[in-house]
């Protein structure tokens, strides 16, 4: 590898804040789709580079099993703060060092030009899960998000888009891989969000990259965003308090999600949490199942998924604390409350 490429990998791999680096090129992305093209937010890029940062696993249990949601929260943001901030001092070291570059936020930067709904449709600049497949820093899994043998899919990507002409590292070889098509990913996801027979094939620099394709985006917005949780079994939640009706089909998402943003400003809010670009008022962190779920040790997947789903529903009280009750005892909470209360949380 040639001395810059090799001070860049060290540059975001040097002090452990990261637990892999690679770097993607305009040849070993070339062919995939419009967010693979890095020239989106730097004309005449030639390289990307692509990191990922472990999450916290002693802190997923808890949060899949409802009995800790702020510790995983806390770490989550934080480490989309640190993947941010890295970003930023490595755009900086490339262009003092005459190389035009770009840092790319590691969420909620989303294309304004790129559909009818603009950045409601939370397409990002750059899709950073395909300069991870494509250098070498993940794969895919059937979910479509992304996994490491070691830290599964909970991880926090990050990256820099470049003048510099960088060297590729290659893809990671197929028996990396563990993912079995268990679908418990599927399962977890409370939105339907992943098809459950139809895939995505993508190709990366003359790769092709299997997943499970994607339903509307506003189905994970309406989940993932916390503004309804309630499986439709009945049986358990997210750690939102929500319990709107997920629609069959994507045309009745805009619908259902205005309403689930009109009643959430109205709710009191989460403890900590972000602001998103869309919304006016924060956010608490409330799903992202699909993705801590995920670890290569197949029982282990088991184990989490029977937590997120045998350990009841969650209801907000007035000071906008989250208790946690058995299914039918949430729902007679429910029915206890006046019809204005319980107006924000279902219908």
């Amino acid at each position: 590898m040639d001395n810059l490429s090799q001070t860049i990998i060290d540059f975001v791999m040097c002090e452990g804040f990261t637990c892999a680096a690679g770097i993607a090129t305009m040849e070993t992305l070339a062919g995939g789709p419009p967010t693979s093209d890095i020239t989106y937010v730097l004309p005449g890029a030639k390289s990307a580079i692509s990191f990922a940062i472990a999450l916290d696993q002693s802190l997923i249990e808890p949060f899949l099993s409802k009995k800790d949601r702020r510790s995983y929260q806390h770490d989550h943001i934080h480490a989309h703060y640190l993947s941010s901030g890295l970003s930023f001092e490595l755009a900086s070291h490339l262009e003092q060092r005459g190389y035009p570059s770009r840092p790319l936020n590691s969420n909620n930067s989303y294309r304004t030009d790129a559909s009818p709904g603009g950045p409601f449709d939370v397409i990002p600049d750059i899709s950073l899960r395909y300069l991870a497949v494509a250098s070498g820093v993940a794969s895919f899994g059937l979910s479509g998000n992304v996994l490491r043998k070691k830290e599964g899919a909970a991880i926090v990507l990050g990256g820099v888009v470049t003048s510099a002409e960088l060297e590729p590292t290659p893809p990671l070889p197929a028996e990396e891989n563990y993912c079995d098509a268990c679908r418990l990913c599927i399962a977890s996801c409370a939105s339907g969000l992943m098809d459950p027979e139809e895939e995505a094939r993508v190709t990366l620099g003359g790769r092709e990259h299997t997943y499970s394709k994607r339903r509307s985006n506003l189905r994970c917005e309406y989940v993932c965003g916390g503004f309804t949780g309630l499986h439709q079994s009945g049986k358990w939640s997210t750690w939102s308090p929500g319990r709107l009706p997920i629609p069959e089909t994507d045309e009745e998402f805009m619908g259902a999600l205005a309403h689930g943003i009109e009643v959430y400003y109205q709710r009191p809010l989460l403890d900590g949490g972000f602001y998103s670009p869309l919304l006016d008022k924060r956010l608490g962190l409330t799903c992202g199942n699909c993705q801590i779920v995920c670890v290569a040790d197949k029982e282990e997947r088991k184990r989490r998924y029977k937590m997120l789903t045998s350990n009841g529903c969650v209801v907000q009280n007035p000071d906008g604390s989250l208790e946690v009750l058995a299914p039918q005892e949430a729902s007679e909470r429910l029915a206890a409350m006046s019809a204005k209360a319980r107006a924000l949380y279902e219908v």
